[in-house]
C-alpha cells in the first residue's frame, strides 16, 4: 500500500518554497526525492498539484502520496571489487577506470550497483531508489579511486548531510595541461549545463549551482602539470569543467580537453585518492586513501623521462 503523509502548514513556514518546507519537514527522505514526488504528482496542497517552487500559505493543506517501492530489476553480477573498509553501515571502495558506478539507459550490467548488489544482497540503501542502490556519491566512468556506499538508509541520510554541510573530504590528484602560473590556488565558480551543449557542464550563471575547487601543484613539467584538487562542493564534472576554465584541462579529457586527445590514458586523467568521514554510527572520523592507479602512474614516469 501506498503511504500517506499529511499536514497543515503553519504561519511560521508561511512563504517557504514547497521543496524546502518538505525537506525540512520530512527527515526520512533526500531533498532529490522529495523533488521527484512533487514532479511526479504525487504531492498536492489543496487538492491541486502544485510545482516545487510553489510559495507555502498558512492553512494549506499538503497530502504527499509515497508509492510503493519498485522492484529491483538491476541483475546482481559477481564482478570484483576493490574494498578498502567495510562494516554494517557502509564500505569504501576503489573503483577502477572505465566502470559505470550506476545503471543508465543502454547500460544496465557491467556497473558498480551491479557488483554492489551481488556482494551485499539486500543490504543497501534505497534512498536513490531502484537504479542507484547505496549510492552517496558518484564519480565519473573514466574517474578512478574511492566512492562511499550505505548500507543502509539511517548511514545514507547522515553521509548526504555531510556533503551538503561541505564536512566530507574529498581530494583528487589529476594531470592537467600546461604551466599553472600559482602554486596553489581556488576556482570559485558556479556550474550548470552548457548552454551551447546539453551534454556538457560549463562555468554559466544560468541555471547553475555554487562550486568551489581548491588546487596545488605536486609537480611541473612544462606542457603538464600534476596537481592535487580538493573538492568544497561535487558538482557534475566540477574538477574537468573547473580546471578547463582555468585554461587547463585535464590531460586524456575527451569532452573538455583540446580535440587531439590522448587516447593512451583512456579517459580523463584524474584519481579520487582521498576520502574523509564522520562514521555515522560510531561519530569518529576515518579517512581512507588509494594508491594512484597504473595508468596515472605511467604517464607521470614517462612525463618524468623527457627531462
Amino acid at each position: 500500500m501506498s503511504e500517506l503523509i499529511d499536514f497543515i502548514v503553519d504561519s511560521d513556514s508561511a512563504g517557504v518554497r514547497l521543496d524546502k518546507l518538505l525537506a525540512d519537514s520530512l527527515n526520512d527522505f533526500t531533498r532529490s526525492a522529495l523533488t521527484k514526488l512533487i514532479t511526479d504528482g504525487c504531492v498536492t496542497v489543496n487538492d491541486n498539484t502544485p510545482s516545487k517552487n510553489y510559495k507555502c500559505k498558512a492553512g494549506d493543506s499538503v497530502i504527499i502520496t509515497v508509492p510503493d517501492a519498485v522492484p529491483l530489476d538491476v541483475e546482481a553480477e559477481n564482478i570484483p571489487l576493490n574494498i578498502v573498509y567495510e562494516d554494517d553501515d557502509l564500505l569504501v571502495v576503489n573503483k577502477p577506470k572505465g566502470m559505470v558506478v550506476h545503471p543508465a539507459a543502454g547500460n544496465y550490467t557491467g556497473t558498480l550497483v551491479n557488483a554492489l548488489l551481488y556482494h551485499c544482497k539486500d543490504s543497501l540503501s534505497g534512498i536513490n531508489g531502484v537504479i542507484r542502490p547505496g549510492i552517496v556519491h558518484r564519480i565519473d566512468k573514466d574517474t578512478s579511486g574511492l566512492l562511499i556506499v550505505a548500507k543502509n538508509d539511517t548511514a545514507h541520510l547522515n553521509l548526504a548531510e555531510q556533503i551538503k554541510a561541505h564536512s566530507f573530504h574529498r581530494a583528487y590528484q589529476a594531470v592537467a595541461y600546461g604551466n599553472f602560473k600559482e602554486d596553489e590556488g581556488t576556482v570559485h565558480q558556479p556550474i550548470g549545463r552548457s548552454p551551447k551543449d546539453r551534454k556538457k557542464m560549463a562555468v554559466t550563471d544560468k541555471n547553475s549551482k555554487d562550486a568551489v575547487t581548491h588546487y596545488q601543484v605536486i609537480k611541473r613539467y612544462g606542457d603538464f602539470t600534476h596537481i592535487r584538487c580538493v573538492l568544497e562542493t561535487g558538482r557534475t564534472h566540477q574538477i574537468r569543467v573547473h580546471m578547463a576554465y582555468l585554461g587547463h584541462p585535464l590531460a586524456g579529457d575527451s569532452v573538455y580537453g583540446p580535440k587531439k586527445v590522448i587516447t593512451a590514458l583512456g579517459g580523463q586523467c584524474l584519481h579520487a585518492g582521498e576520502l574523509g568521514f564522520v562514521h555515522p554510527r560510531t561519530q569518529k572520523y576515518m579517512e581512507f586513501n588509494a594508491e594512484l592507479p597504473e595508468y596515472f602512474t605511467s604517464f607521470i614516469n614517462k612525463l618524468n623521462n623527457r627531462f
